[in-house]
Parts: C-alpha cells; structure tokens; sequence
C-alpha cells in the first residue's frame, strides 16, 4: 500500500466541501485511496456493478434512499442522473459535509452534470499515478514544485537517495500506475495490453461511440510516439489513415480520460493561449513505452525517445506536486517567432518561471540561453531551472538553479 500525498488533501477538503470528485485515468488508485480513507465511515458502491448501474440510471432517488451518505460512489460518470438528487440531498442537509465521495475515469463527460446541478458544492481532484517520491516512499510535501524553494529543499533532499541516469529511466520506463510498481513479477505485456483492450471497449466504445478499435489503438501509439512534442493533426491522421477532424475528436477522448495533458504555450493575451498549437504529453510514462515498445529501460534510455521520454516524466512529476496537493498549476511552455522555446513556464503571482529539461549531468549556457526571452513580457521573472541528471542542486548563476530530475 503506497501512502498518496493527496490523502491529507482529501481530508482537509472534505471538512469545506459537501461533495467531492477525484477523477483521473482508469488504474491510478481512486478507489483504492478513498476506500482507505473511508475506513468503514461510509458505504462503497461501484457503478461498474450492472445492478448498482441500472438502479442509479432509472431510479436516482431510491438509488440514493438504499446508499445513503456518507457513501463512495465509483465510476460515477455512468450515472448522471444521480447528480441532481445529490444535490438535493445536499442543500437540504446543508451541515454535512464530505457526505458523497465520487470517482470518475471521464472528467470531461461529468463536467456539464456537475456544472449544472453541483456548481459551488463540489470539489474537483485530479489524480494521477505514483509520483517518484510516493513510489519510493519518501514523506510527501504540501509544497508544489518551483524552482526557488530553498525550505522545501532542506527539508525533503536529505532523504532522498541521489539516482544514476539509468535508475531513473528505470523509474520512467516503470511508469506510475500502482498495480505493476507494486507487482514486480507481474507480465509488463499482458498488463498493458489489458489496459489498453478495457479502455477502449469500456470507456471509448461505451462513451464515444468509435467503431474503429484497432485504427483507435494505432492512433493512441502514434500520439505516445509524439509526447512532448508539438501537435500536428494533419500528420496524424495521414499515418494513421484518418481525416483530420477525426484525429481531432480522438485526441480529445484521450485527454478526457486522462491519459495525455494538452500544454498550451504561454502568452499574454489569454485568447492567442486557445488558439495557439498545444503540445502534448502522456500522463504516464510506463504506457507511453509501452505502446512506443520501449521492451527495457535499457533501450529507452539510449534510444530516439530519450530526451521527449524524460520531458514527460519530469511534466508529470511536476503536475503531480499540485495537483496532489489540490492546486491548479499555470504551466505553459513558451515558444516565439523567433524560435526560441522554453520547455516549461510556471506563472505564480505574476511571476514567470522558466524550466528547461536536458538529458545531461552538467548544464551550460546553452540549455538556458532562451530564458531571457520572458524579459520582454513585461512581467517579473523568477527563479530558473535546468531539470538534468546530475546528482545535486547547484546554482548555474544568480538567477538559475540545476535540479537532479528525481528532485522535483
């Protein structure tokens, strides 16, 4: 059993909200976490269940009258209608707080029964898989990463064992869902192929519709191919034999049920963040090997991949640091006319936070020379970081920090 840092968020968060949702793809743990943290304190009932499912959908309210709060209700996305009897429950036992537990494997889906009936009584949690920190069991922290943190440093480095670069492609070839990080000596292949296999006939054919099961799995191949990188629908769907609103629709299922995170780049002006090209990542990194068929840690810490493999890891890592912690981080990356880019920005206060991600041990002035781009912004720019592989944290100037990767 691996303790989550976002057991202390769920607790606190329960004291304030009278419902709350924990979503994130099919495997990261929801369950297992809640049902430990509900002890006995409240019923579990799974939508998977036919019986429970059919029951939920036709009669809400005697669903509710038989599973009374406080109650865990898993996979509640096949059930919808639940949501404006939960609401009346709700306001009419205004004192009682944290009375549903909800999980969900479709955020999006949920997100127009939620914003209609549960707006203002619902707390929204993204779960992702083990962080580094969770798998190897060091005390969590409520502090998110950012590059100038020198208390967080003191108080977590210490215990930290420092990583050669192939431990830490072990570690990224692992992944982070909990089943096989817990189960050395389980079949890496046999797993992820049922993965794959239930996610799209539970989730893909039951929600969307697609007929196309096998064209679907080449397109989710293609798109772990490209992680970190600039998305290119029209050459998607050429290698994949697609039209291009298809491969549109198609990435949008994969970032409903969380397996990738659209990161947009950073600009002033919030409407040319929608419109811009986005870049993509795998949520977790063992299934982008997977899928990309990285057999070993060894052939993916020396192969094409590398350097877009540890990117994802460290954007997962960093996500995990917030959203773990229930916060909601303003991460972009920043590319200009001028083809300088930046592979991440944090904005905190009104403060730009460039970070740059390289495959080496010592950093130079060419991992960081695109960082003063961000000066003619016109905004306050903090702390910079190289996220590499050496082994400690030394500063590079005044204003930029090397991190070691397994430090985030």
């Amino acid at each position: 059993m691996f303790e989550r840092t976002m057991s202390g968020t769920i607790e606190e968060f329960s004291k304030t909200f009278k419902v709350l949702l924990i979503t994130g793809q099919r495997q990261v743990g929801k369950t297992t976490l809640l049902e430990k943290l509900a002890k006995g304190r409240r019923a579990y009932i799974t939508l998977d269940n036919p019986k429970y499912r059919l029951l939920a959908q036709n009669d809400p309210e005697l669903f509710l009258a038989e599973n009374p709060p406080p109650v865990l209700i898993d996979e509640i996305q096949y059930a919808p209608q639940l949501f404006p009897h939960i609401k009346m429950y709700v306001d009419k036992h205004k004192n009682h707080k944290g009375a549903f537990w909800l999980t969900g494997s479709q955020k999006f889906s949920l997100m127009q029964g939620i914003q209609e009936s549960l707006a203002g009584r619902i707390v929204i949690l993204d779960l992702l898989g083990l962080s580094y920190r969770e798998k190897t069991k060091i005390p969590y922290s409520s502090v998110p990463f950012l590059p100038e943190l020198p208390s967080r440093n003191k108080s977590t480095s210490a215990q930290m064992k420092p990583l050669t670069a192939k431990t830490l492609y072990r570690h990224i070839w692992e992944g982070s869902l909990p089943e096989p990080v817990a189960n050395m000596k389980i079949n890496r292949e046999a797993f992820y192929a049922s993965y794959i296999q239930s996610y799209i006939e539970r989730d893909v054919r039951d929600f969307y519709n697609v007929e196309k099961p096998l064209q679907f799995y080449n397109f989710i191949s293609a798109v772990a191919a490209r992680t970190a990188n600039l998305v290119n629908y029209s050459k998607l769907a050429g290698d994949i034999g697609i039209d291009v609103k298809t491969a549109q629709t198609w990435m949008g299922i994969l970032e409903r049920s969380g397996l990738v995170y659209m990161l947009k780049p950073y600009s002033p002006n919030v409407t040319k963040r929608i419109v811009k090209t986005p870049k993509v990542y795998f949520l977790d990194t063992g299934l982008c090997a997977y899928l990309c068929r990285w057999e070993t840690p060894e052939t993916l810490y020396a192969g094409a991949m590398d350097g877009a493999i540890l990117e994802t890891w460290c954007f997962g890592e960093i996500m995990k640091s917030y959203w773990h912690n229930g916060l909601n981080p303003l991460i972009y990356f920043y590319r200009d006319t001028d083809q300088k880019e930046i592979d991440f920005v944090i904005e905190k206060n009104m403060t730009l936070y460039p970070i740059e991600v390289k495959k080496t041990a010592q950093v130079n002035d060419v991992d960081i020379k695109h960082f003063g781009a961000l000066k003619k912004l016109g905004k306050k720019t903090g702390t910079g970081a190289v996220l590499c592989l050496g082994q400690s944290r030394i500063p590079v100037n005044r204003e930029i920090v090397s991190i070691p990767a397994w430090e985030i």
